[in-house]
Protein backbone atom coordinates (compact mmCIF):
# COMPACT_ATOMS: atom_id res chain seq x y z
CA UNK A 1 0.00 0.00 0.00
CA UNK A 2 2.85 2.15 0.57
CA UNK A 3 4.75 1.31 -2.54
CA UNK A 4 1.12 2.26 -4.16
CA UNK A 5 1.22 5.90 -2.21
CA UNK A 6 4.71 6.30 -3.42
CA UNK A 7 3.95 5.93 -7.22
CA UNK A 8 0.50 7.92 -7.30
CA UNK A 9 2.94 10.77 -5.42
CA UNK A 10 5.36 10.27 -8.26
CA UNK A 11 3.19 10.73 -11.06
CA UNK A 12 0.96 13.64 -9.62
CA UNK A 13 4.78 15.01 -9.42
CA UNK A 14 5.47 14.69 -12.84
CA UNK A 15 1.79 15.96 -14.18
CA UNK A 16 2.49 19.50 -12.58
CA UNK A 17 2.57 21.56 -15.83
CA UNK A 18 5.78 23.48 -16.75
CA UNK A 19 5.66 27.42 -16.66
CA UNK A 20 4.42 28.87 -20.20
CA UNK A 21 6.68 29.69 -23.06
CA UNK A 22 7.09 30.87 -26.02
CA UNK A 23 9.41 29.00 -29.05
CA UNK A 24 9.90 30.79 -32.68
CA UNK A 25 12.43 29.55 -34.86
CA UNK A 26 14.87 31.41 -36.80
CA UNK A 27 16.77 30.39 -39.74
CA UNK A 28 18.84 31.25 -42.07
CA UNK A 29 20.65 30.37 -45.43
CA UNK A 30 24.06 30.02 -46.68
CA UNK A 31 24.31 29.37 -50.29
CA UNK A 32 27.23 30.73 -52.34
CA UNK A 33 26.61 32.92 -55.14
CA UNK A 34 28.83 32.27 -58.63
CA UNK A 35 27.82 36.56 -59.18
CA UNK A 36 29.08 37.54 -55.20
CA UNK A 37 31.76 35.32 -55.18
CA UNK A 38 33.79 37.26 -51.93
CA UNK A 39 30.07 37.85 -49.97
CA UNK A 40 29.96 35.06 -47.87
CA UNK A 41 26.97 36.08 -45.93
CA UNK A 42 23.72 33.67 -44.68
CA UNK A 43 20.54 35.05 -45.55
CA UNK A 44 17.76 35.39 -42.94
CA UNK A 45 14.55 33.08 -44.79
CA UNK A 46 12.39 33.97 -41.37
CA UNK A 47 9.36 34.99 -42.79
CA UNK A 48 8.23 38.21 -41.39
CA UNK A 49 5.48 38.72 -39.33
CA UNK A 50 3.54 41.82 -37.39
CA UNK A 51 5.12 45.34 -38.33
CA UNK A 52 7.14 44.54 -41.30
CA UNK A 53 4.84 42.53 -42.94
CA UNK A 54 2.14 45.09 -42.51
CA UNK A 55 4.53 47.91 -43.60
CA UNK A 56 7.46 46.20 -45.70
CA UNK A 57 8.61 49.48 -47.40
CA UNK A 58 9.32 50.87 -44.13
CA UNK A 59 11.20 47.88 -42.97
CA UNK A 60 13.33 47.61 -46.35
CA UNK A 61 14.45 51.15 -46.06
CA UNK A 62 15.76 50.64 -42.40
CA UNK A 63 16.90 47.14 -43.10
CA UNK A 64 14.90 45.58 -40.54
CA UNK A 65 12.68 42.19 -40.08
CA UNK A 66 10.21 41.64 -37.62
CA UNK A 67 8.43 38.65 -35.83
CA UNK A 68 5.07 39.04 -33.98
CA UNK A 69 4.49 36.56 -30.98
CA UNK A 70 1.51 36.32 -29.44
CA UNK A 71 2.28 37.71 -26.11
CA UNK A 72 -0.51 39.95 -24.38
CA UNK A 73 1.37 42.65 -21.63
CA UNK A 74 -1.88 43.68 -19.77
CA UNK A 75 -2.14 46.37 -17.31
CA UNK A 76 -2.27 45.01 -13.71
CA UNK A 77 -4.15 48.02 -12.54
CA UNK A 78 -5.42 52.04 -13.92
CA UNK A 79 -3.08 53.97 -14.58
CA UNK A 80 -3.16 57.58 -13.16
CA UNK A 81 -1.98 60.55 -14.82
CA UNK A 82 1.76 60.79 -15.12
CA UNK A 83 2.33 57.19 -14.65
CA UNK A 84 5.30 55.58 -16.70
CA UNK A 85 5.22 52.88 -18.84
CA UNK A 86 9.17 51.70 -19.79
CA UNK A 87 9.60 49.73 -22.19
CA UNK A 88 13.57 47.81 -22.36
CA UNK A 89 14.84 45.10 -24.58
CA UNK A 90 17.81 43.15 -24.91
CA UNK A 91 19.55 45.41 -27.46
CA UNK A 92 23.28 44.61 -26.45
CA UNK A 93 24.73 41.11 -28.48
CA UNK A 94 24.69 38.10 -26.52
CA UNK A 95 26.17 34.98 -27.80
CA UNK A 96 24.97 31.46 -28.21
CA UNK A 97 26.64 28.20 -29.61
CA UNK A 98 24.94 26.22 -32.68
CA UNK A 99 25.80 22.73 -33.09
CA UNK A 100 26.10 20.75 -36.33
CA UNK A 101 23.56 18.01 -35.84
CA UNK A 102 25.39 15.23 -37.45
CA UNK A 103 29.11 16.25 -36.73
CA UNK A 104 28.75 18.04 -33.45
CA UNK A 105 31.02 20.82 -34.85
CA UNK A 106 30.00 24.01 -33.25
CA UNK A 107 29.97 28.08 -33.85
CA UNK A 108 29.15 31.14 -32.33
CA UNK A 109 26.46 33.13 -32.98
CA UNK A 110 25.43 36.36 -31.62
CA UNK A 111 22.26 37.96 -31.26
CA UNK A 112 20.27 41.43 -30.42
CA UNK A 113 17.00 43.01 -30.59
CA UNK A 114 16.75 46.42 -32.91
CA UNK A 115 13.62 47.31 -32.26
CA UNK A 116 10.32 46.51 -30.35
CA UNK A 117 6.52 47.18 -31.13
CA UNK A 118 3.24 45.76 -30.40
CA UNK A 119 -0.27 47.30 -30.97
CA UNK A 120 -1.72 48.91 -27.49
CA UNK A 121 -5.68 48.50 -27.04
CA UNK A 122 -7.01 50.99 -24.62
CA UNK A 123 -10.24 50.36 -22.46
CA UNK A 124 -11.88 53.26 -23.86
CA UNK A 125 -11.39 55.56 -27.29
CA UNK A 126 -8.72 57.49 -26.71
CA UNK A 127 -10.48 60.47 -27.99
CA UNK A 128 -12.67 60.11 -24.80
CA UNK A 129 -10.29 59.45 -22.06
CA UNK A 130 -8.89 63.35 -23.14
CA UNK A 131 -12.35 64.76 -23.81
CA UNK A 132 -12.10 65.92 -27.32
CA UNK A 133 -13.29 64.21 -30.66
CA UNK A 134 -10.78 63.83 -33.20
CA UNK A 135 -8.80 60.27 -32.79
CA UNK A 136 -5.54 61.03 -33.68
CA UNK A 137 -5.49 64.14 -31.49
CA UNK A 138 -6.80 62.08 -28.83
CA UNK A 139 -3.61 59.49 -29.11
CA UNK A 140 -1.33 62.34 -29.21
CA UNK A 141 -3.03 63.85 -25.65
CA UNK A 142 -2.89 60.68 -23.89
CA UNK A 143 0.90 60.81 -23.85
CA UNK A 144 3.19 63.63 -22.44
CA UNK A 145 5.38 62.76 -25.77
CA UNK A 146 2.86 63.12 -28.12
CA UNK A 147 1.76 59.51 -29.76
CA UNK A 148 3.76 56.07 -30.08
CA UNK A 149 4.87 56.73 -33.17
CA UNK A 150 7.38 58.80 -32.23
CA UNK A 151 9.68 57.25 -30.24
CA UNK A 152 10.80 58.74 -26.83
CA UNK A 153 15.14 58.69 -26.37
CA UNK A 154 16.69 56.42 -26.31
CA UNK A 155 14.45 54.92 -28.40
CA UNK A 156 14.62 55.80 -32.47
CA UNK A 157 11.63 56.42 -34.94
CA UNK A 158 11.58 53.77 -37.28
CA UNK A 159 8.10 54.92 -39.87
CA UNK A 160 4.28 55.16 -39.82
CA UNK A 161 2.15 53.97 -37.10
CA UNK A 162 -1.83 53.05 -37.60
CA UNK A 163 -4.11 53.61 -35.39
CA UNK A 164 -8.13 53.67 -34.51
CA UNK A 165 -10.09 54.90 -31.85
CA UNK A 166 -8.81 52.40 -29.20
CA UNK A 167 -5.71 51.23 -30.65
CA UNK A 168 -2.30 52.37 -31.54
CA UNK A 169 0.05 50.19 -33.66
CA UNK A 170 3.81 50.99 -33.43
CA UNK A 171 7.47 50.14 -33.54
CA UNK A 172 10.72 51.50 -32.10
CA UNK A 173 14.22 50.80 -33.33
CA UNK A 174 16.48 50.26 -30.15
CA UNK A 175 20.27 50.85 -30.89
CA UNK A 176 20.84 50.57 -26.80
CA UNK A 177 19.68 48.56 -23.81
CA UNK A 178 18.24 51.52 -21.67
CA UNK A 179 14.06 51.89 -20.94
CA UNK A 180 12.15 54.03 -23.53
CA UNK A 181 9.91 56.31 -21.25
CA UNK A 182 5.93 57.32 -21.94
CA UNK A 183 4.17 59.08 -19.53
CA UNK A 184 0.65 59.20 -19.28
CA UNK A 185 -1.38 62.77 -19.78
CA UNK A 186 -4.32 61.78 -18.96
CA UNK A 187 -5.90 58.62 -16.66
CA UNK A 188 -6.47 55.37 -18.10
CA UNK A 189 -8.65 52.60 -16.67
CA UNK A 190 -7.03 49.52 -18.16
CA UNK A 191 -4.91 48.90 -21.14
CA UNK A 192 -3.10 45.98 -22.85
CA UNK A 193 -0.22 45.32 -25.58
CA UNK A 194 -2.25 43.08 -27.92
CA UNK A 195 1.10 41.28 -29.80
CA UNK A 196 5.14 41.46 -28.98
CA UNK A 197 6.71 42.38 -31.90
CA UNK A 198 10.67 42.77 -32.32
CA UNK A 199 13.73 43.09 -34.82
CA UNK A 200 16.57 41.81 -34.56
CA UNK A 201 20.00 41.62 -36.22
CA UNK A 202 22.20 38.36 -36.62
CA UNK A 203 26.06 38.09 -36.53
CA UNK A 204 27.02 34.83 -37.76
CA UNK A 205 30.39 32.68 -38.52
CA UNK A 206 32.26 32.82 -41.88
CA UNK A 207 30.50 30.10 -43.43
CA UNK A 208 33.43 29.06 -45.50
CA UNK A 209 35.27 27.68 -42.71
CA UNK A 210 31.88 24.86 -41.28
CA UNK A 211 30.97 22.01 -42.70
CA UNK A 212 27.16 21.52 -44.92
CA UNK A 213 23.86 20.86 -42.94
CA UNK A 214 22.41 22.19 -40.41
CA UNK A 215 23.65 24.01 -37.15
CA UNK A 216 21.15 24.51 -34.47
CA UNK A 217 20.98 26.31 -31.08
CA UNK A 218 18.76 28.23 -28.85
CA UNK A 219 18.94 31.68 -26.67
CA UNK A 220 16.24 32.00 -23.71
CA UNK A 221 14.18 35.17 -22.87
CA UNK A 222 12.48 36.08 -19.59
CA UNK A 223 9.43 38.05 -20.13
CA UNK A 224 7.91 40.70 -17.26
CA UNK A 225 9.23 43.17 -14.89
CA UNK A 226 12.62 42.98 -14.53
CA UNK A 227 13.14 39.91 -17.15
CA UNK A 228 14.71 40.59 -21.04
CA UNK A 229 11.46 41.90 -22.33
CA UNK A 230 10.69 44.59 -19.62
CA UNK A 231 7.58 46.75 -20.25
CA UNK A 232 7.67 47.96 -16.06
CA UNK A 233 5.99 46.62 -13.20
CA UNK A 234 2.52 47.70 -14.56
CA UNK A 235 2.28 45.47 -17.30
CA UNK A 236 2.10 41.66 -16.81
CA UNK A 237 2.62 39.09 -19.92
CA UNK A 238 0.89 36.21 -20.12
CA UNK A 239 4.20 33.68 -20.90
CA UNK A 240 6.46 34.10 -19.09
CA UNK A 241 9.26 33.12 -21.28
CA UNK A 242 10.50 32.79 -25.27
CA UNK A 243 12.91 30.68 -26.34
CA UNK A 244 14.60 31.73 -30.21
CA UNK A 245 15.27 28.81 -31.45
CA UNK A 246 18.14 29.22 -34.47
CA UNK A 247 19.15 27.15 -37.44
CA UNK A 248 21.66 27.53 -39.74
CA UNK A 249 21.60 25.66 -43.27
CA UNK A 250 24.96 25.86 -44.84
CA UNK A 251 24.77 24.46 -48.32
CA UNK A 252 28.40 23.94 -49.25
CA UNK A 253 29.20 24.03 -53.26
CA UNK A 254 32.44 21.11 -54.70
CA UNK A 255 32.01 20.51 -58.16
CA UNK A 256 34.96 19.82 -60.35
CA UNK A 257 35.18 19.63 -64.10
CA UNK A 258 37.43 17.90 -66.89
CA UNK A 259 38.11 19.48 -70.33
CA UNK A 260 36.81 16.35 -73.01
CA UNK A 261 39.07 13.96 -72.93
CA UNK A 262 40.88 15.23 -69.95
CA UNK A 263 40.55 11.89 -68.23
CA UNK A 264 43.18 10.80 -70.76
CA UNK A 265 46.72 11.10 -69.55
CA UNK A 266 49.68 10.77 -71.84
CA UNK A 267 52.72 11.36 -70.46
CA UNK A 268 55.56 12.44 -72.56
CA UNK A 269 59.33 13.53 -72.08
CA UNK A 270 59.42 17.36 -72.58
CA UNK A 271 59.50 18.41 -76.15
CA UNK A 272 58.10 14.75 -76.62
CA UNK A 273 59.76 11.66 -78.27
CA UNK A 274 61.77 12.74 -81.01
CA UNK A 275 65.12 13.26 -79.39
CA UNK A 276 64.88 9.64 -78.03
CA UNK A 277 64.03 8.31 -81.16
CA UNK A 278 66.64 9.97 -83.11
CA UNK A 279 69.41 10.93 -81.22
CA UNK A 280 68.76 8.26 -78.71
CA UNK A 281 68.69 10.26 -75.62
CA UNK A 282 67.10 9.24 -72.55
CA UNK A 283 64.52 11.25 -71.21
CA UNK A 284 64.82 12.62 -67.78
CA UNK A 285 61.31 12.18 -66.90
CA UNK A 286 57.95 11.55 -68.74
CA UNK A 287 55.02 14.22 -67.39
CA UNK A 288 51.58 15.58 -67.99
CA UNK A 289 49.78 18.57 -66.40
CA UNK A 290 46.07 18.09 -67.03
CA UNK A 291 43.66 21.49 -65.89
CA UNK A 292 40.62 21.51 -64.33
CA UNK A 293 38.09 23.90 -63.27
CA UNK A 294 36.68 24.02 -59.45
CA UNK A 295 33.95 25.79 -57.66
CA UNK A 296 33.71 25.44 -54.08
CA UNK A 297 32.67 27.18 -51.15
CA UNK A 298 33.69 24.54 -48.07
CA UNK A 299 36.79 22.66 -47.02
CA UNK A 300 37.93 19.78 -48.78
CA UNK A 301 40.45 16.94 -49.10
CA UNK A 302 42.03 15.11 -51.81
CA UNK A 303 43.68 12.07 -52.12
CA UNK A 304 44.47 8.72 -54.46
CA UNK A 305 43.47 5.61 -55.64
CA UNK A 306 45.47 3.37 -57.63
CA UNK A 307 44.63 0.42 -60.37
CA UNK A 308 48.55 -0.41 -59.95
CA UNK A 309 51.19 0.62 -57.08
CA UNK A 310 54.93 -0.39 -56.53
CA UNK A 311 54.00 -1.71 -52.59
CA UNK A 312 55.83 0.82 -51.08
CA UNK A 313 55.48 4.30 -51.02
CA UNK A 314 52.58 6.95 -51.62
CA UNK A 315 51.95 6.84 -55.43
CA UNK A 316 49.82 5.30 -57.83
CA UNK A 317 52.08 3.20 -60.57
CA UNK A 318 51.75 2.82 -64.66
CA UNK A 319 52.22 -0.99 -65.46
CA UNK A 320 52.74 -3.40 -68.23
CA UNK A 321 51.45 -6.05 -66.67
CA UNK A 322 55.07 -6.95 -65.80
CA UNK A 323 57.12 -3.63 -65.09
CA UNK A 324 55.91 -1.02 -63.22
CA UNK A 325 56.98 2.62 -62.46
CA UNK A 326 55.96 4.99 -60.21
CA UNK A 327 53.70 8.25 -61.25
CA UNK A 328 53.59 11.04 -58.60
CA UNK A 329 50.70 13.21 -58.59
CA UNK A 330 50.35 16.88 -57.13
CA UNK A 331 47.64 19.71 -57.59
CA UNK A 332 47.83 23.59 -57.69
CA UNK A 333 44.61 25.17 -57.03
CA UNK A 334 43.63 28.23 -57.99
CA UNK A 335 43.67 31.58 -55.81
CA UNK A 336 41.30 31.74 -53.76
CA UNK A 337 41.69 27.99 -52.14
CA UNK A 338 44.64 27.91 -49.56
CA UNK A 339 46.06 24.94 -47.28
CA UNK A 340 45.73 24.40 -43.89
CA UNK A 341 48.64 27.02 -42.96
CA UNK A 342 46.73 29.36 -44.81
CA UNK A 343 49.28 29.42 -48.10
CA UNK A 344 49.00 29.04 -52.08
CA UNK A 345 48.87 25.34 -53.02
CA UNK A 346 51.38 24.75 -55.17
CA UNK A 347 51.85 21.32 -56.71
CA UNK A 348 51.06 19.53 -53.01
CA UNK A 349 51.98 16.14 -53.41
CA UNK A 350 48.70 13.65 -53.17
CA UNK A 351 48.90 10.25 -51.58
CA UNK A 352 46.83 7.05 -51.82
CA UNK A 353 47.54 6.30 -48.09
CA UNK A 354 45.98 9.26 -46.53
CA UNK A 355 44.37 12.44 -47.19
CA UNK A 356 45.45 15.79 -47.67
CA UNK A 357 45.34 18.64 -45.10
CA UNK A 358 41.86 20.25 -45.40
CA UNK A 359 41.75 22.97 -48.17
CA UNK A 360 40.60 26.31 -47.08
CA UNK A 361 38.62 28.31 -49.59
CA UNK A 362 38.98 32.87 -48.59
CA UNK A 363 36.33 33.55 -50.86
CA UNK A 364 34.06 30.84 -52.94
CA UNK A 365 36.01 30.16 -56.15
CA UNK A 366 33.14 29.72 -58.94
CA UNK A 367 34.84 27.73 -61.90
CA UNK A 368 38.85 28.85 -61.83
CA UNK A 369 41.64 26.49 -63.25
CA UNK A 370 43.42 24.18 -61.46
CA UNK A 371 46.14 21.82 -61.87
CA UNK A 372 47.26 17.90 -61.58
CA UNK A 373 50.41 17.21 -62.24
CA UNK A 374 51.69 13.44 -63.07
CA UNK A 375 55.31 12.79 -63.41
CA UNK A 376 57.90 9.77 -63.70
CA UNK A 377 61.12 10.56 -62.19
CA UNK A 378 64.52 9.90 -63.91
CA UNK A 379 65.28 6.33 -62.66
CA UNK A 380 61.39 4.76 -63.36
CA UNK A 381 61.88 6.68 -66.87
CA UNK A 382 65.11 4.74 -67.63
CA UNK A 383 63.59 1.61 -65.56
CA UNK A 384 60.38 1.48 -68.06
CA UNK A 385 62.58 2.03 -70.84
CA UNK A 386 64.91 -0.11 -71.10
CA UNK A 387 62.13 -2.83 -70.35
CA UNK A 388 60.18 -2.22 -72.96
CA UNK A 389 58.41 -5.03 -74.50
CA UNK A 390 56.45 -2.82 -76.58
CA UNK A 391 53.48 -2.81 -74.51
CA UNK A 392 52.18 0.18 -73.29
CA UNK A 393 52.88 0.82 -69.69
CA UNK A 394 49.14 2.19 -68.19
CA UNK A 395 47.19 2.42 -65.14
CA UNK A 396 44.24 4.35 -63.60
CA UNK A 397 44.84 6.88 -60.86
CA UNK A 398 41.84 8.30 -59.41
CA UNK A 399 41.68 11.48 -57.99
CA UNK A 400 39.16 11.96 -55.03
CA UNK A 401 38.06 15.45 -53.55
CA UNK A 402 36.68 15.08 -50.46
CA UNK A 403 34.03 17.66 -48.75
CA UNK A 404 33.48 15.50 -45.45
CA UNK A 405 36.32 16.84 -43.67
Amino acid sequence: MKKSMCSLGLILALSVPDAEAVNREIRALFQPDPSQPSKNVFINKTPNSGYCASYPGECAQHNMFSIQLPVRFSSTRALYQGEVIPIKVPANWRRLTVTHTETQETETVEVRITGIGSNYVLSHPAHELVGISDVIEGHRKLWTSSSWVYAPAPCQYSGVGAYGPEHYRFFWKTPVEESCVKRTAYPIPSMYFETLDFAYELRTPNPLGMSSGLYTGSMPYTLGSLGDFDLGPLMTPDDANLTLDFVLDVQHTLKVEIPPGGNKVLLEPQGGWRSWLEQGRKPVRLYRDQTFNISASSRFTMRLECEHDLGFGSDCAIADGGYGGSVATSVSLPDGLTDSAGQPVRRMPLSRHAPTSPFQPGIYVDRKPGTLHFEMGERDTHWLINNAKGRPYKGNVTVIWDSEV
